[in-house]
């Protein structure tokens, strides 16, 4: 898994978000959050990364740390 798919994994799971709550709170697709979390998706955009920070409330060096 990659350090921002374990990353977003752990924060969601913290916060007791799930995946379709995560999705429809950073307005991005259910699928694009399990892809990052199997890494399937390695490379999200910034735009991604920031809108899943904000709905997690935590700074996207959180997710990419």
């Amino acid at each position: 898994m990659s350090k921002i798919g374990k990353n977003l994994k752990k924060l969601r799971e913290q916060k007791g978000i799930s995946q379709d709550r995560l999705s429809k709170q950073a307005d991005i697709s259910l699928n694009t959050i399990a892809k990052l979390e199997l890494e399937e998706s390695p490379n999200p955009t910034i735009e991604t990364l920031q809108k899943i920070a904000k709905a997690l409330e935590v700074k996207v060096d959180d997710l990419i740390k």
